[in-house]
């Protein structure tokens, strides 16, 4: 359903410069009717649902996402059949394997959900990570060599490689069969390869680009089942083609469980952002279920050292589990995330655990370093006023590479315009950029490499990285100035705070959070409800470490609760609030449940605020 725009609640400029809107139009609000009569749903719930998409024939659906009714076929993606005859064929003939994948989260899942699959069938393929600062993004020549030297002759790309032309060619020119399983935005022309299969090609039309690269690899495994079970089948009728036996411990006609790799796919499709809409909202709450039965070891070594001591949130993946993954590609050694992954060792998991924990702390630290000269420069870019730039682009000689995107993305929030980081001097300085809803990033900085201002870039609407000399960051900055200032206007204009519901302190029950979470999981597509305490005070305010503030509120009846507002200190959320002590205010948050001594308790998480008119 549309967003309508018009001001709620009479709020038209908030602490942080939005309007509020009412989430839910007038034809959401009969569909949402309609929902509570015919399926006995709760007003606030159907509300939620509706407000989202859900109809009164997808209500079911949307409150139970089920694989088996959101899996597509995988054939529907173009080269995926050729894809999966080629590893088919390698399985059989027990050729070696080798997978090159990013150094993010979506990479490792990814690799590790491919190794963890051939591992089955006793192939022990190669894993190469590429170091971020080293190597840069994609597959390049030198790994390339080096795996073919070791004897690899399938080259399987995930979560990359739709740019990686010259690479590429390179390992064909080997002999090497080239699969490239990803999802990032593609050009016009790709890469020679055997087959290339990515749901954003231009010439694809299966409908799957909200797909991340993990949730790719799964339907390859599902088509690459289903082709092994085919062969088992011709093989019980006469006998198998020379070459194509298997170990001795397996046979064709026994597959993997796929349903047991849903816990990456989950990790991956979350910490990547994309929509929890569809297949994806599928794949995480299934994956949620799969991570909640602690069978991996890595998972619940991470889970440990992350300190998750209930059942797993698919915010937990977002904020405890892939940032710890992500730090051993940011800041360590890449490869620790797949290796965590595929590891049945519980000693080794908690030896790999506690370095990526180690390192994320390290990670966190030398963010707050670079966040506030990023924010002064920022600061300077946006300006007093809307003639500011409308794309943030700050760089930093000293600054880490494997840390931009996290900087980006803080500027992003701030700010409310898209922004990039960019760290390094010399003639191949590297960044990360992170946009607002309707502005293409991917699409501006493929242009920029068209253009000749990118030395290499790409990636999807929301999120780009870039490599060029520190000479022409001016150019790119005036380039993404000229292409996106009118789209970024346009974001910044229609922008507002949706709200999904208006509740006091008394009525914002445990049992009504509970309603509220059927809805979930929630993220990216599927935004957690956000409700409106209005006209209440603040009772108390206290600081806490890392800039959070706590405060208590109380409604006009009397009724408080607790209520969070992070990294909010000094910055204009929490600047609103220190003034507002003792007064009434418009609090619009989250709400979540907090257990603790046998006590459970609706913990509220802020937002914005607004003075009430």
């Amino acid at each position: 359903m549309r967003e309508a725009q018009e001001a709620y609640l009479g709020v038209t400029r908030s602490a942080l410069g939005r309007a509020f809107a009412e989430r839910l139009d007038a034809a959401g609000a009969r569909e949402a009717a309609r929902m509570a009569e015919v399926l006995g749903l709760s007003h606030a719930l159907a509300r939620i649902i509706a407000a989202r998409g859900a109809t009164l024939e997808t209500a079911e659906a949307f409150l139970s996402p089920r694989l088996r009714d959101a899996l597509p076929d995988p054939s529907s993606l173009i080269d995926m059949d050729k894809a999966v005859a080629r590893m088919a064929q390698a399985i059989l003939a027990r050729e070696q394997v080798a997978i090159f994948g990013d150094y993010d989260v979506d990479g490792a899942c990814s690799a590790a959900l491919l190794a963890g699959y051939l591992r089955y069938f006793g192939l022990d393929p190669f894993i190469h990570i590429p170091d971020r600062l080293t190597e840069g993004y994609g597959p390049n020549s030198e790994a390339i060599r080096a795996l073919h030297e070791r004897g690899a002759r399938v080259l399987v790309c995930v979560d990359c490689g739709t740019s990686g032309h010259a690479p590429l060619a390179e390992a064909k020119s080997l002999g090497m069969a080239v699969i490239v399983l990803d999802h990032h935005q593609a050009p016009e022309t790709l890469p020679d390869v055997f087959a290339l299969v990515n749901p954003n090609r231009l010439d694809d039309l299966s409908g799957l680009g909200h797909l991340c690269a993990a949730g790719v690899v799964f339907l390859f495994l599902a088509g690459l089942n289903r082709a092994l079970r085919e062969e088992a089948g011709k093989s019980d009728s006469g006998p198998r083609a020379s070459g194509a036996a298997l170990n001795q411990n397996q046979s064709v006609k026994s597959l993997p469980d796929l349903m047991s790799g849903l816990d990456i796919v989950a990790l991956a499709t979350v910490a990547d952002v994309v929509p929890l809409t569809g297949l994806n909202r599928a794949y995480v709450a299934q994956g949620l279920k799969v991570m909640g039965q602690r069978a991996r070891p890595g998972l619940v070594a991470l889970g440990d050292v992350s300190r998750l001591s209930s059942a797993p949130e698919a915010w937990h993946l977002g904020y405890l589990l892939g940032p710890r993954i992500n730090a051993g590609g940011r800041i360590g050694d890449a490869g620790l995330g797949a290796r965590l992954l595929l590891t049945q060792d519980a000693d080794e998991a908690r030896e790999i655990a506690a370095k990526l924990d180690h390192l994320n702390r390290e990670r966190q630290a030398v963010e707050e370093a670079m966040l506030a000269e990023a924010e002064e420069d920022a600061l300077r870019l946006a300006g007093l006023s809307e003639e500011g730039r409308s794309v943030l682009v700050v760089a930093g000689e000293h600054w880490h590479p494997g840390i931009v995107g996290i900087i980006a993305g803080r500027l992003k929030e701030r700010f409310g315009r898209p922004a990039f980081a960019i760290a390094g001097a010399g003639e191949a300085v590297t960044g990360s950029g992170r946009s607002i809803a309707g502005v293409d990033l991917g699409a501006a900085v493929r242009a920029a490499v068209e253009a000749g201002i990118l030395t290499k870039g790409g990636g999807h609407a929301m999120a780009a990285g870039v490599t060029l000399a520190q000479a022409a960051i001016p150019g790119f900055a005036d380039f993404l100035e000229a292409r996106l200032a009118a789209p970024v206007a346009a974001a910044r204009a229609s922008a507002a705070l949706a709200i999904d519901a208006v509740l006091t302190a008394e009525s914002l029950t445990p049992a009504f959070v509970q309603e509220l979470a059927r809805a979930a999981p929630f993220g990216q597509g599927n935004p957690e409800p956000v409700i409106v305490l209005p006209a209440h005070r603040i009772v108390d305010l206290r600081e806490l470490n890392g800039g959070h503030l706590k405060l208590t509120l109380a409604s006009g009846g009397g009724a408080r609760i607790e209520a969070m507002a992070f990294r909010a200190a000094g910055k204009p959320l929490g600047d609103a609030l220190s003034r507002a002590r003792g007064g009434a205010l418009h609090f619009a948050g989250t709400a979540s449940l907090d257990s603790w001594g046998g006590r459970t308790k609706v913990s509220f998480k802020l937002v914005d605020v607004a003075e009430p008119r």
